[in-house]
């Protein structure tokens, strides 16, 4: 029976196959509308935030009785990598993070366990304690955000006006998670002179509790009248402050206004948790995300004439800038993208057309597009988006789909010239070549598998790379054998057979050919002893884990010590900010105090909020300006700002790490953390490549114990309950009621006047008020003592860990500095008593834990690859030849990385693993075409020189094909350094590979030259 053959089917129904190649052409177009774009990928940010507060409690009672009972409840979770936490006293952030090994659509079901965990353990917390806050929207990104700013206007007024505009943004089709950035709460501050309260004989906290009485929402009844029933309602409530100034008060048996002893006024929370400012004034941010799955650019489009609409119904005095538009920049990513690919495809074209001239050229071209329409059809079904990587992907494919069509029409070609028909020669590669070109395929397939299981974060921002590599790789195949045999007898149907002399460059080939199958014993000697050089090598080329973003912002992070109040900060931030102003290098900016700015792209680090830090997000023009204001501003901070730790730095791509150089410090007394990591700092300080040398948190704080006399406080009838409670009164103010103004509820706080609670003499001077309404001294019961403690505790896995960070003066990678580093930290570790560890972490941490997933996968990709090149070989021999050319692309990635400078990072080290099978690939066609002369009956050593000579064109084609390519892409941040790597080893790979693989098999299979007669 005659055996199927898809390339004759394809012949034989040639009207079906034009039909399936033009819709093909049309849904690949339709596909390519559809995708999504976006700048870079999205990957899941695997951590949840747990807030819990126990007020009052120092920081010391908030670590034991609430951050130690979550954490330790934690570890029992499975898929549990690490917590770290911030304890401050009465509040408490743990961090959860995940496994990198655990998927993205597990996460949620994960954070639903954590909470029921965490409700399972609320009964052991003190009766104090006021409940878990939850955020397992850690990872949103707001790729809209839009300021307001006001003049003439009150920031309630502006808060309203804005609140209008967010609800017409959160109608629109597209339109995800919205909300407001920066309003500041307003409160009623109800302002208590203590004296005139003990003048009176009065309590604060009788006259809060008459008024939350009268202003409570009560039931009032329902009276059934017959037929109806009529509501009973109690009016008192207040309405605005005047109402609340006007109440004249009966406690006891005395009435008294509330003038008399309080300053009713109505304003903003002061201090202030958090601001937000746009170009150095108070502004009003509307924070705008997307619907997973839409559409970014419609979605731009669509919020862009909105806002035109909102623009011109801004009343005189309000004005809107638009301060972080990812639509505009995913449309620019996206277009310089599809430029970069289109300057591949003509770099594909022109090799094609002037390797294997017009007609079969123009054969090979007409593929390109067939095999991306395709592509784009599958992409469109599973969701895959056009962003970076994928974008990349294409280009890095491109110089690879076109092997099989190459190889496919050189076959036909040369059973041209031999005199077969057009149908007979564009049949003839199904039976010759089609499967090893399918088992050279999937083994280039198989170089990706890294990329494809591998579930660590960095492995899923790059997995696209694997779906659109395989997948167009897998339809070139399908492209080669179906549409490329109808294309060759449609286009080649004049091509004239003649015999070709070989030229110049063939007669050398040969010449070296026959030299290495002769002296093969040199030449495998050579080939190991440039390998081994090529892993020497190694050590001379950097390591890195992504490469800072290209977009052109900005980013300042400014730490003060963490007893600062959020009043220093902002003065701090105006010295900085002040030199933004009319700079030439700035178009806007945007300042957060006590907070960091939105995530408005994924790869962002969100620090913990506090009213000791603030960024800066400053936008510049170009990259050139964005540099040299970095460097201004570093200058500056290192000048004026001493004490102030202030990091300069660019958005990151990929998942966020903040200082490059890291080393935690763990010890079970955090003391001892401290102390250790102060000395760690001054170990790296004498490395003159770092700078901005600092630590998450360090310096103790003052603190004013009050100690109270227990025995003298009974007899006078006061508990130490009451003696907090009139204290916090005093200083932070208490919550007497809410005021019900539309939809909005405003507190109503008791506090001490400004001058009683902005100093430490108030303790002193404070009279407390007896339940017979006498007055005594505070002091008459307590004495003072002034002492220092921790304003917070960093932990990480339960232990207090203190994090030393750093940043990088030179043009070194962080690998390079942690290396050099080593032995000192070492040292310095055996110094340390054996409970202090030293861990490294920043870029290297992220580094090594990103490719330990990889590493784990590589043994299934070699297994893959082995069990389609042994199904292919059939030999236990001839595969040993076929995968002893995979490591040689390593020769040239050295030869490359080492001379330019390039750093080897995550997407380069992918690079280098798809390497072995693009040239696992080449051999596997090379031996299988000795395998096949030999069938026909050439002696071993003519059919190991036919088949390199008719092989080395298609595979250097390939090669040209393949590293030209990538070009285009070897310019940008990004994919320079794999770019570099894969032309290099590519390059060097096919040239090795096409004399070391000749020789090789000739002493495995020991093939002899002829008898010279």
């Amino acid at each position: 029976m005659k055996r199927f053959n898809l390339s004759d089917w394809a012949l034989n129904h040639r009207s079906f196959v034009w039909f399936l190649l033009i819709v093909s052409l049309l849904m690949g177009a339709i596909s390519y509308n559809n995708l999504g774009r976006e700048e870079d990928p999205n990957f899941t940010i695997k951590t949840m935030v747990i807030s819990a507060s126990l007020p009052g409690a120092t920081v010391e009672e908030t670590l034991k009785q609430v951050t130690t009972r979550i954490e330790t409840k934690l570890e029992e979770l499975d898929e549990l990598n690490f917590t770290r936490s911030v304890t401050m006293p009465g509040q408490a952030v743990v961090y959860l993070e995940l496994l990198e090994t655990t998927r993205g659509p597990q996460v949620p079901e994960i954070w639903k366990r954590v909470r029921e965990m965490m409700s399972d353990i609320r009964p052991d917390f003190p009766q104090e304690f006021a409940g878990f806050q939850f955020n397992d929207d850690f990872g949103d990104v707001y790729g809209n955000i839009y300021a307001f700013t006001a003049d003439g206007y009150s920031p309630r007024e502006l808060r309203d006006r804005v609140e209008r505009i967010r609800k017409r943004v959160a109608a629109l089709d597209a339109a995800g998670k919205t909300e407001l950035l920066g309003e500041q709460a307003e409160q009623i501050y109800l302002e208590f002179s203590a004296a005139r309260l003990a003048a009176l004989g009065l309590n604060q906290q009788q006259v809060v509790a008459t008024l939350a009485q009268q202003n409570a929402i009560s039931p009032s009844g329902v009276i059934q009248a017959g037929p109806e029933q009529v509501l009973v309602r109690v009016g008192g409530q207040f309405d605005d402050a005047q109402s609340i100034a006007a109440v004249n008060l009966r406690v006891g048996e005395r009435f008294f206004n509330l003038g008399d002893v309080a300053t009713v006024t109505r304003g903003y929370q002061d201090p202030p948790q958090s601001l937000f400012r746009y170009n150095g004034k108070p502004a009003i941010g509307l924070q705008i995300g997307m619907r997973e799955g839409e559409n970014i650019l419609e979605f731009g489009r669509d919020l862009d004439a909105l806002m035109e609409q909102v623009q011109a119904d801004l009343p005189v005095g309000i004005e809107m800038a638009k301060i972080a538009d990812q639509p505009h920049v995913v449309d620019y990513a996206v277009g310089h993208f599809v430029k970069a690919l289109a300057e591949a495809v003509l770099i594909v074209l022109v090799v094609s057309f002037i390797s294997l001239g017009f007609r079969a050229g123009f054969v090979v071209t007409l593929t390109i597009p067939l095999v991306l329409a395709i592509t784009f059809v599958v992409l469109d079904l599973y969701g895959i988006t056009l962003q970076r990587i994928s974008l990349g992907a294409l280009i890095i494919a491109l110089g690879l789909l076109v092997d099989d069509a190459m190889i496919a029409i050189e076959t036909m070609i040369s059973r041209l010239e031999i005199g077969e028909s057009l149908d007979n020669a564009a049949s003839y590669a199904w039976t010759s070549i089609a499967f090893p070109m399918l088992t050279g395929t999937l083994v280039t397939v198989a170089g990706f598998i890294p990329i494809g299981l591998n579930s660590s974060a960095a492995g899923e921002f790059t997995f696209s790379l694997f779906v659109v590599i395989a997948v167009s790789l897998v339809i070139s195949w399908i492209v080669a054998v179906l549409f490329a045999p109808l294309l060759g007898v449609t286009f080649l149907r004049t091509y004239h057979a003649h015999e070709h002399k070989p030229g110049w460059l063939r007669r050398r080939f040969h010449g070296l050919l026959l030299w290495s199958m002769r002296h093969k014993g040199i030449v495998i000697a050579i080939t190991l002893a440039l390998f081994a050089v090529s892993v020497w090598g190694m050590r001379f080329v950097e390591q890195q884990f992504f490469p800072t973003s290209d977009r052109t912002e900005v980013l300042v992070d400014l730490v003060e010590r963490q007893n600062t109040s959020i009043a220093k900060t902002r003065a701090d931030m105006d010295r900085l900010e002040a030199m933004l102003a009319d700079h030439d290098d700035v178009l806007f900016w945007t300042s957060y105090v006590g907070s960091g700015a939105p995530r408005f792209v994924l790869a962002m680090d969100v620090p913990t909020p506090g009213p000791y830090m603030g960024q800066i997000v400053i936008q510049t023009p170009d990259l050139a300006a964005r540099d040299r204001l970095k460097a201004q501003i570093a200058d500056r901070a290192a000048r004026e700002f001493a004490g102030v730790d202030i990091y300069v730095k660019n958005l990151e791509i990929g998942p966020p790490v903040g200082k490059p150089v890291q080393y935690r410090v763990s010890a079970s007394d955090a003391d001892a953390a401290r102390d250790a990591a102060r000395d760690l700092a001054a170990v790296l300080a004498r490395e003159p490549r770092l700078r901005d040398i600092s630590m998450d948190w360090n310096e103790p704080v003052r603190v004013v114990r009050l100690e109270i006399d227990q025995d003298q406080a009974r007899r006078l009838g006061v508990t130490t309950q009451e003696v907090a409670d009139t204290l916090s009164a005093l200083f932070s103010g208490k919550t007497v009621t809410q005021l019900r103004d539309d939809i909005f509820l405003i507190e109503v706080v008791g506090r001490g006047q400004a001058d009683d609670r902005t100093s430490l003499d108030s303790i002193r001077n404070l009279q407390l008020t007896l339940a017979s309404g006498q007055g005594t001294p505070l002091s008459s019961i307590v004495s003072l003592d002034y002492a220092t403690e921790q304003p917070l505790i960093a932990q990480r896995d339960g232990l207090p860990t203190v994090t030393v960070k750093a940043d990088i003066a030179t043009r070194d990678q962080p690998a390079t500095l942690v290396n050099a580093l080593a032995p000192a930290v070492a040292g310095f570790q055996e110094s340390l008593p054996p409970d202090v560890t030293i861990t490294v972490g920043g870029t290297v941490e992220s580094s090594a834990e990103s490719q330990e997933p990889i590493a784990a996968v590589v043994p299934v990709m070699l297994l893959i690859m082995a069990l389609l090149v042994m199904a292919q070989m059939q030999s236990f021999r001839l595969s040993l030849i076929v995968f002893a050319a995979a490591p040689l692309g390593l020769i040239g990635v050295v030869a490359v990385l080492v001379p330019f400078g390039v750093p080897m990072g995550f997407v380069a080290i992918l690079g280098i693993l798809a390497l072995i099978g693009i040239l696992i690939r080449n051999s596997v066609i090379l031996v299988h075409e000795i395998q096949e002369l030999l069938h026909k009956g050439r002696s071993p050593w003519d059919a190991v020189f036919e088949a390199s000579d008719s092989r080395a064109r298609p595979i250097l084609l390939t090669a040209a094909a393949a590293s030209l390519a990538l070009i285009p892409i070897a310019r940008q941040v990004f994919w320079g350094p794999m770019a570099f790597a894969m032309m290099g080893g590519i390059i060097a790979g096919t040239l090795i590979t096409l004399v070391f693989v000749p020789a090789l098999y000739c002493a495995v299979m020991r093939v002899r030259p002829p008898a010279q007669g």
